[in-house]
């Protein structure tokens, strides 16, 4: 999520922010609130600096649905109310929902907050390539009638240009279709529950073989160690962010291949550490104490 101010033309995140994209953000100086442990945005910041900034920020806000490397999700309902409590009406702010990975995810989760147009957001955007499994990247972008009723018409399609391109390719859209009907609400339904399942089997076994790893509330996302030698970090095509790595549970991966690279993970991990010339990352800052295995953080607690 990202408080943004329209005077500057440079991107300046601060210490910890991984989540924000960099492209598409011309000419905005973007103050992002720091992040907590989950990664999730903290609100009591947003409040001191919505309080801070009430006459000079701008009307956009955006809200995460999965952030891309901890898998956190911001509590909307807690959002709004944080706007509405500094004094922000409906109409000066604009809420977009970010939900690339987890949008076909948290609406067939019970007990999961639910994004929708009753609240007072402006858009929300799916990536169809992610936990839906288009071939090729595609996204959807959903928002509000008064917002497209704005764009300018173009005389010779005779139709208003709702693209960010000025053009679309014709084949994405068919291949979502082919994939929202071939899986259907009951199947999108059961992979969401065996994704957050499995993602959980993975952590709990992390955490019982006593390597720091953390999993967001309904979130495909496990976080853990990042390996110490580069050759297995390859070998399994690990996203790594300093001491940090991860693993995304998509509807593809069985318990059978967790199995496998748990295992892989023990017999490599046991060498690296034997001799104790190397000692694993402490990630109590990223992950909090409690999910922190390393050896210093066991002696102080």
């Amino acid at each position: 999520m990202g408080i943004q101010r329209e005077f500057d033309s440079m991107i300046v995140p601060t210490k910890g922010e991984i989540d924000a994209p960099s492209s598409s953000r011309k000419n905005l100086c973007l103050s992002v609130v720091e992040p907590d442990i989950k990664d999730e945005t903290s609100f009591q910041e947003l409040d001191m600096i919505l309080t801070q900034y009430l006459e000079t920020l701008s009307k956009r806000k955006k809200y995460h649905i999965g952030t891309t490397f901890k898998g956190a999700i911001d509590d909307l309902d807690f959002v709004i109310q944080t706007l509405e409590n500094c004094g922000y009406s409906n109409d000066r702010y604009y809420i977009h929902c970010d939900a690339a990975l987890c949008g076909l995810i948290l609406p067939f989760i019970r007990h999961a907050k639910k994004i929708t147009f009753k609240k007072p957001i402006g858009s929300i955007s799916i990536s169809s390539h992610k936990f839906l499994g288009c071939p090729m990247p595609c996204g959807i972008q959903i928002t509000r009638k008064s917002y497209v009723s704005s764009l300018s018409k173009i005389e010779y399609i005779n139709s208003r240009d709702a693209t960010i391109s000025g053009s679309r390719n014709g084949l994405t859209p068919i291949f979502l279709w082919y994939c929202l009907s071939t899986k259907g609400h009951a199947r999108l339904q059961q992979d969401s529950k065996i994704c957050i399942e499995n993602a959980r089997y993975l952590k709990d076994r992390l955490l019982e073989a006593g390597i720091s790893a953390m999993l967001n509330e309904f979130s495909i996302t496990v976080v853990f160690e990042r390996p110490y030698v580069h050759k297995f970090i390859r070998r399994w095509n690990l996203c790594y962010l300093r001491g940090m790595a991860h693993v995304v549970v998509m509807p593809g991966i069985t318990r059978e291949i967790i199995d496998s690279f748990f295992k892989d993970l023990m017999q490599e991990r046991n060498k690296w550490y034997q001799y104790a010339k190397a000692l694993p990352p402490c990630l109590a800052d990223d992950f909090g104490s409690q999910n922190c295995m390393c050896s210093d953080n066991k002696m102080h607690n």
